[in-house]
């Protein structure tokens, strides 16, 4: 299978597709998605929680042995006036570009949304930046639609 959970062993591997993740997003809108000089740390001590926590959902796409793209997910409590109390958020979803095409993302999309069928989750939800045109065509072939319109402001 080429989508299992992912290990502590294989946060080195992630972590450079942490980095180009930020980038591409930074890359589009810096004044959204400008990330902190200690991201990749802040992650190096994060997804190995996320790897050892029940309530997690992170997820590896291996080929030839090595992690090419991963999935990190979590539950997250929603605001008490809604009837859902928590949900499942997508946080990222990344494969090395020598390896897209390969359905890697739509399986770690569908293995992402099965665990949290198992654990008993209501929703899911993800942000997706306003220029990746292939990520909101690939999350709405898996059931996932435009539900909110975030807007930004910057202040002086």
């Amino acid at each position: 299978m080429p989508v299992r959970p992912a290990t502590i062993d294989d946060v080195p591997f992630v972590l450079p597709m942490v980095r180009a993740i930020c980038d591409l997003h930074q890359r589009h809108d810096p004044e959204r998605f400008r990330v902190v000089d200690d991201v990749i740390e802040r992650y190096a001590r994060w997804l190995p929680e996320r790897a050892t926590d029940p309530r997690s959902v992170f997820l590896v796409a291996v080929e030839d042995g090595f992690p090419v793209g991963y999935a990190v997910s979590t539950i997250e409590p929603e605001v008490p006036i809604f009837w859902v109390p928590e949900c499942g958020w997508i946080h990222d979803i990344w494969v090395q570009p020598e390896h897209r095409g390969r359905g890697l993302a739509r399986e770690l999309v569908r293995e992402t949304v099965r665990r949290f069928g198992a654990l008993g989750v209501k929703q899911l939800r993800l942000h997706t930046g306003t220029f990746n045109d292939a990520a909101r065509k690939l999350f709405a072939a898996e059931g996932f639609r435009p539900c909110v319109v975030e807007m930004l402001r910057s202040m002086p």
